[in-house]
């Protein structure tokens, strides 16, 4: 027996209005209908779907229905929607008249039966309508794009390394974790830079990812195949900066090597050289270090032979360096050297949408180190950490979990294993949202006249998920976590109640 059968005849008949509003709804606001029998044969089409025609290959109406739909429509997914008796809610459709956002629905008799299917144009300028959401989908896309190119020539990299001796770089776009708008133009700089041979400047907090972001500029560039010399500035002692930078010649001083020794720019010859830290160069160094970018040329310690070389130089600074310049701490004709093309690295409170993906990818890692299952957090505890201020930044979350994972005696993360390390570790907690209470089915009293069961689910549903959306700050990953539904899920009827 049909759902409908048991309903009240006033019910039954509005229902029946709604069904036939719905369908005349959609019939005169979409940008096309077309119907297909239990056969998949186009048995009605709508004016706004003729339009169509000439760009599918037909001129008359009559050549077009009454034919199996695989056969005048290209790349349909009516057949599936028939065979399944699934709806497909939200499509791309590419053919010959372009690409169209479409809704697939099958329809069925008081039996239950599948009789056929209805297909709706919803958007028929797919690249214009949807642009904001493509448009993220292609950068996505790209980065994904970018693993599987840089994966494979890694392979071939390493190998010619291993067999050269040179050094590589280790991280490419898609190892910036992060899809918020922060991310994404950092990217698009970082992009940029690397289709280019001037110096860079990366300029940050510490933990935000500079150094990462060195190396997938280099891997991106023309000088990929080519070796990626990194050097510390902070972390060499002043006295060995000059020789580490420049070499030494053979013999150059007692207890030196008689066959010499080459510095990080003769090493970076062809390459990329990353000076990480470079607001903590000593100010006698900095001449030298101005004078071999402006002439291409370096003279090791106890030669006086000139040894021309051709790097790439990425510096990164955690420091206010124009702070530095009005104290007279840093080289004013250095800053400007350097600061060519500047990056600022937003910082991890600035991008909190990121810190669910973060930790997804920080705990994949963790997991590959100690060969244990990744910890996994609750929504309470994704939502404690996405309130926290982070001054350390992403070294400083990576520490966090780290701890956390240690303190849990399984892999489930908790509240209170992240409130140990937070409050031990002098981090300044933000009390989280409280997380929203759902209606509770059983003890809900109907006192308004009875609706049918779907809209009440609807209703019930787009309740929950406005109250996750709220709570998670519009995060959708921890919204989803709240729910317990997978993302896609969540995306999907986010756009049915759209």
């Amino acid at each position: 027996m049909d759902s409908t059968d048991s309903l009240p005849r006033d019910a039954q008949s509005i229902l029946e209005l709604a069904a036939r509003s719905m369908f005349d709804l959609f019939a005169n606001a979409s940008q096309g209908m077309i119907l297909v029998d239990r056969q998949a044969r186009v048995v009605w089409i709508n004016d706004q779907y003729k339009r169509f025609l000439p760009a599918l290959g037909f001129e008359r109406v009559e050549d077009f229905v009454g034919h199996p739909v695989a056969s005048v429509v290209q790349n349909t997914q009516m057949h599936q929607v028939l065979e399944t008796g699934k709806p497909i809610l939200i499509d791309l459709l590419t053919n010959r008249a372009g690409t169209f956002v479409v809704s697939r629905i099958p329809l069925r008799d008081n039996s239950g039966e599948v009789i056929g299917a209805l297909g709706i144009v919803l958007f028929d300028h797919a690249e214009t309508s949807l642009q904001p959401l493509v448009g993220k989908f292609a950068l996505l896309q790209r980065d994904l794009d970018d693993a599987r190119r840089e994966l494979a020539s890694q392979r071939i990299n390493q190998k010619n390394s291993q067999r050269m001796g040179q050094r590589q770089s280790r991280y490419t776009f898609a190892s910036f974790v992060g899809a918020s708008a922060p991310a994404v133009e950092v990217k698009r700089q970082a992009r940029r830079a690397a289709q280019s041979s001037s110096p860079v400047l990366l300029l940050g907090e510490t933990g935000t990812g500079k150094e990462l972001l060195a190396h997938a500029i280099h891997a991106s560039s023309a000088r990929a195949d080519s070796p990626f010399i990194s050097l510390n500035i902070a972390a060499v002692p002043d006295t060995l900066l000059e020789a580490e930078f420049f070499g030494v010649a053979p013999g150059a001083y007692t207890g030196a090597d008689r066959k010499g020794r080459d510095g990080k720019f003769r090493l970076a010859h062809g390459g990329t050289l990353f000076l990480d830290e470079i607001g903590d160069m000593p100010l006698g160094l900095q001449a030298k270090l101005l004078r071999a970018l402006q002439e291409g040329e370096i003279e090791p310690l106890g030669s006086n032979k000139l040894i021309p070389f051709d790097a790439r130089v990425i510096a990164a600074t955690s420091r206010d360096l124009n702070k530095l310049v009005r104290e007279g701490n840093f080289r004013e004709d250095l800053f400007y050297r350097l600061n060519v093309l500047p990056i600022r690295v937003p910082p991890l409170r600035e991008r909190r949408e990121d810190i669910a993906a973060l930790v997804e990818v920080l705990g994949e890692d963790m997991s590959l180190r100690s060969g244990e299952q990744p910890p996994e957090l609750s929504a309470e505890a994704l939502a404690l950490l996405s309130a926290q201020l982070w001054r350390g930044n992403i070294r400083e979350l990576r520490n966090v979990l780290e701890q956390a994972t240690m303190r849990s005696d399984s892999h489930r993360i908790l509240p209170l294993h992240l409130q140990a390390v937070l409050s031990e570790s002098g981090v300044e907690q933000l009390a989280p949202v409280a997380l929203a209470k759902l209606p509770v089915l059983a003890t809900t009293r109907v006192v308004e006249p009875v609706r049918p069961l779907a809209e009440q689910v609807a209703a019930l549903e787009r309740q929950a998920i406005a109250s996750a959306m709220a709570v998670s700050g519009g995060n959708k990953v921890v919204a989803a976590k709240m729910l317990g539904i997978s993302r896609a899920k969540l995306y999907g009827r986010i756009g049915e109640f759209a």
